[in-house]
């Protein structure tokens, strides 16, 4: 009976994880609507936030469960606590209380996923469900596309491009690259799998090219860079100075070319003009927005409302409806301001410094997934914006990134003994300890 059970739990945690990449309901639901299209009426997405809320209710239920686990990371870790704090408390600064109060509930509703990420799964086993969910994604977009093309591939100004289960082909090509990193770290893990695995990244890449997306092409790239880079960081200290040295050495001859011809990049290559397609104009016209209200910021999604809100003076600026800064540090700091900011940078930090001393002193594929992810989620954030969003995948995985480390190392279907380790005065020594010493 266990182990039906499990199949069940994983089951859903992959559906879950699944419903938080922003697929597959919501471009249905939308009624296939592209950019450039004329909407007629505002789409009803009634039946996602329904699945959400669903989501959160048996997420808390298993956290429940598994009580004592979460006690024990919640005495453990700050950042998150406190970036939630924040995004809470932000109603009483709000601009749009109302809006506040109703994200806020969905943003702690996606921290409890991910804090049950990291109680419930190891490292190795996130990884191995991330495969799962990024299958079914890569399966249903072939479907979406090849069966229901009025979904699955865009029209209006971006006809032809390929969106799968999304409701736009920049987020299809974001989530194809977290897909093109799970399948490769997989694919080099050594398990027996190795075919569907090769068949996984060879789909992902395919459907990256689909979607037309350069940035998710140029960023692809850079996280195979990446992850070849973290397998240097297990090197000898000695021979990780010299091959740091040349890895300095060969990235700053590239920025040099790189400035010198920013023009052809920019215009040849990624089909834009000097400006972002307009991006630096709006990223002017925001920070001019945020000077106003720099501390503490607008209150948590309470900035972008059309007309009827701060937005106005940006939507009047640029001469078109802007749906966000596109750029996640930007809208961050319009959201939550410099303290805000500062609570996420100082977390964001410490746990990229802590991915790179586990990657050193572990072994095992699934000590390198953390570094990728988290170079990823910045780079992500540049030219769009997917930072601390409620229902969001990158969320999710952050907060099991940063959570995860503070478990024991160890299988974690066996019990343990939690109430026992978190009220002794001997718990990290217990926790270093292997189970047949304890």
């Amino acid at each position: 009976m266990k182990k039906p059970l499990v199949f069940v739990e994983q089951a859903f945690t992959a559906i879950a994880l699944l419903l938080h990449t922003g697929g597959p309901l919501n471009v249905i639901l939308s009624g296939g609507y592209s950019q450039g299209d004329r909407q007629i009426a505002e789409p009803d997405f009634g039946l996602t936030r329904n699945l959400y809320l669903l989501t959160y209710l048996v997420v808390f239920c298993l956290l429940a469960i598994r009580w004592r686990k979460v006690l024990y990371v919640l005495q453990r870790d700050r950042y998150i606590w406190v970036i939630l704090a924040l995004v809470i408390l932000s109603f009483f600064w709000s601009e749009i209380p109302g809006r506040t109060l109703s994200r806020s509930f969905s943003f702690t509703g996606s921290t409890l996923l991910g804090v049950y990420f990291a109680t419930r799964y190891t490292l190795k086993q996130q990884l191995q469900l991330l495969g799962w969910t990024f299958g079914l994604v890569v399966g249903l977009s072939l479907v979406y596309a090849l069966l229901l093309p009025k979904y699955g591939i865009m029209g209006g100004v971006h006809a032809g491009a390929w969106r799968g289960i999304y409701t736009h082909k920049n987020n299809f090509g974001k989530m194809m690259t977290l897909s093109s990193i799970v399948f490769t770290l997989l694919l080099t893990s050594g398990q027996k799998q190795r075919l569907w695995f090769s068949l996984g990244l060879g789909l992902s890449v395919m459907l990256l090219l689909l979607s037309t997306s350069k940035g998710a092409l140029v960023n692809v790239v850079a996280m195979w860079l990446v992850i070849a880079v973290c397998r240097l960081f297990r090197l000898q200290y000695h021979l990780l100075v010299v091959f740091l040295g040349s890895i300095a050495i060969v990235s700053g001859a590239v920025s040099l070319w790189f400035v010198e011809n920013l023009e052809s990049i920019v215009v040849d290559v990624l089909g834009k003009d000097l400006t972002l397609t307009g991006r630096i104009d709006l990223w002017m016209t925001v920070l001019e927005m945020i000077r106003q209200r720099p501390w503490f910021g607008y209150g948590y999604q309470a900035f972008w409302n059309g007309l009827n809100g701060p937005s106005a003076v940006v939507w009047r600026a640029e001469a078109w409806q802007v749906p966000d800064a596109h750029n996640g540090f930007l809208d961050l700091l319009l959201q939550l301001g410099i303290v805000g900011m500062a609570v996420f940078l100082i977390g964001y930090f410490a746990n990229l410094i802590n991915s790179i001393i586990r990657l050193r002193s572990m072994l095992g594929v699934e000590f390198v997934w953390p570094l990728p992810f988290l170079i990823f989620m910045i780079l992500s954030n540049l030219p769009e914006t997917s930072l601390m969003r409620a229902n969001d995948i990158f969320w999710v995985l952050y907060v099991a990134i940063a959570l995860s480390p503070l478990m024991p190392h160890e299988d974690q279907s066996q019990d343990l003994d939690f109430a026992q380790i978190s009220s002794s005065h001997k718990a990290p020594e217990l926790l270093r300890q292997p189970l047949s010493t304890r």
